[in-house]
């Protein structure tokens, strides 16, 4: 085929730089957006931060919260100052213990009170770093102190030694000499380190552990060990007419050793690892005023940005040098408009979700009403996308807690009515069901369905066990006590 040369007229769309800017700042969180801003900041001397305001002063959420509850909504927008007179033109451009788990309440880190932000230590102390200070000062020696280093070394998060010792054997370069028998010496004193039950291979050995390190007068302490060793998964079952046969006990006595073994840890370094964990800065405050709920901007959380006098003036009197700063002011006034932008944005976002779920804040989640994003994005005029990005990672603090904004969205269940009840009321109802239920006659997920249905709320029994399974709750069978 002979080349030809054609001319081909097509449109595209392309985003600016300063919309391409704004769309990424919207969908930061405000600890990620204080990170940028700082970056920006650096590379643009034409921008400043105030003098009253860093990155560390955001960390400390909860006193963010208690300056800004007071704040008018009117004032929602980041502070600037900018030089008198003209500035230059812009250009548009498998440790199985859920059943444990179930009854273990000593080791939630946070309750469902809980109201503070969550905060993590500057130099939070690791489960290694506390393991390896206690085989400092034991009575081993240098060699001996080094394995159990190892072995230390091969935990995971959770504590457990989940590498089989002869595989680690095999692992290790022959130079070292060590062999079998040494782990083993090393991991018995590496199980006698706290916090208890650490260094176990199995949640079975990781229990015994426990319940050895407790005093001897503790009652039951011996029956417990060996339901643990001989009974664990019959126990889990709860089939407690076959431990009590086993064991010759009473209903009293299995109750206390069944308490005494749903006390333990199932996790014993779980304390120690921080890795899940993360600053939660709120966003919005949701104050009650002249008996509305109202959304307020966090604005201590808010980048608080100037622009740099010193170079403002070299631009302002027209100086030769001044040009390559020309496009630094208008990336640096860009900034601040985007940045006034999208508190803006969740400003209005989160005024109309308050605004849907006043019921919420009054009665919490069984008054929760089905929302969904098309609403929010009709009512203000918005493409569903961008309420979207508004409602990731942005935190709402409340007097209920603090909540993430996708948290107010939900599918609904209809109802005889013909109204609509949305799923996080559901699951709340499923819930308080539950939770008032006689324990020795739990109630199935088909009763649970036959009781909503007589209030007006009908919910296939499938889909009570899907909401129960995303609570976190076993079975009816497996909540039946003794």
């Amino acid at each position: 085929m002979k080349p030809t040369l054609q001319l081909k007229l097509t449109q595209q769309l392309k985003l600016t730089p300063q919309l391409q800017q704004s769309i990424r700042l919207l969908q930061l969180s405000t600890l990620e957006l204080n990170q940028e801003v700082e970056r920006i900041v650096q590379e643009n001397p034409l921008l400043e931060l105030r003098d009253d305001w860093s990155l560390s002063e955001v960390n400390n959420s909860p006193e963010s919260v208690e300056s800004s509850s007071s704040a008018d909504s009117d004032s929602a927008s980041v502070e600037v100052t900018e030089p008198e007179g003209e500035a230059p033109s812009e250009e548009n451009s498998e440790h199985d213990a859920e059943w444990l788990q179930e009854n273990n309440s000593t080791y939630n880190t946070f309750e469902d009170d809980d109201r503070e932000a969550l905060q993590i230590p500057d130099k939070p102390l690791s489960l290694r770093d506390h393991l390896n200070f206690q085989a400092s000062l034991s009575q081993v020696s240098e060699r001996e102190r080094k394995i159990i280093g190892l072995l230390i070394d091969s935990l995971d998060d959770d504590g457990y030694l989940l590498q089989d010792l002869g595989e680690l054997v095999d692992f290790l370069p022959a130079e070292l000499g060590i062999d079998l028998q040494d782990l083993e010496n090393a991991l018995m004193y590496l199980q006698q380190y706290d916090p208890p039950g650490v260094g176990a291979r199995n949640l079975k050995e990781c229990l015994i552990l426990q319940l050895q390190a407790l005093p001897g007068e503790v009652t039951y302490r011996i029956q417990a060990i060996k339901v643990v060793q001989e009974y664990l998964k019959v126990l889990a079952s709860h089939d407690f007419a076959q431990v009590k046969k086993s064991l010759g006990c009473d209903d009293q006595t299995l109750k206390a050793i069944q308490k005494l073994i749903t006390h333990l840890n199932p996790k014993p370094g779980i304390q120690f690892n921080s890795q899940g964990e993360r600053y939660i800065v709120p966003d919005i405050t949701v104050v009650k005023r002249n008996g509305v709920w109202v959304a307020n901007l966090n604005m201590s959380a808010i980048p608080r940005l100037n622009i740099n006098h010193l170079y403002a003036n070299i631009l302002k009197q027209g100086h030769h040098s001044s040009r390559g700063l020309i496009s630094q002011l208008n990336e640096a006034k860009w900034l601040i408009k985007n940045i006034q932008q999208r508190s803006s944005t969740i400003l209005k976002v989160a005024g109309v979700i308050v605004e849907r779920q006043q019921q919420f804040f009054e009665h919490g989640e069984v008054a929760m009403r089905p929302l969904v994003l098309r609403e929010i994005a009709e009512t203000l005029n918005l493409h569903e996308s961008t309420v979207s990005r508004v409602t990731t990672q942005k935190f709402m603090y409340t007097p209920r807690g603090i909540f993430e904004l996708k948290y107010f969205f939900g599918s609904h269940v209809s109802t005889d009515s013909g109204g609509a009840c949305s799923a996080t009321a559901i699951r709340a109802l499923i819930k308080q069901l539950i939770q008032e239920e006689n324990s020795r006659k739990p109630l199935s997920d088909n009763k649970i369905s036959t009781i909503l249905e007589q209030q007006g709320i009908v919910v296939a029994r499938r889909t009570i066990a899907k909401y129960r399974e995303s609570l976190q709750i076993p079975a009816a069978n497996l909540r039946k006590s003794i």
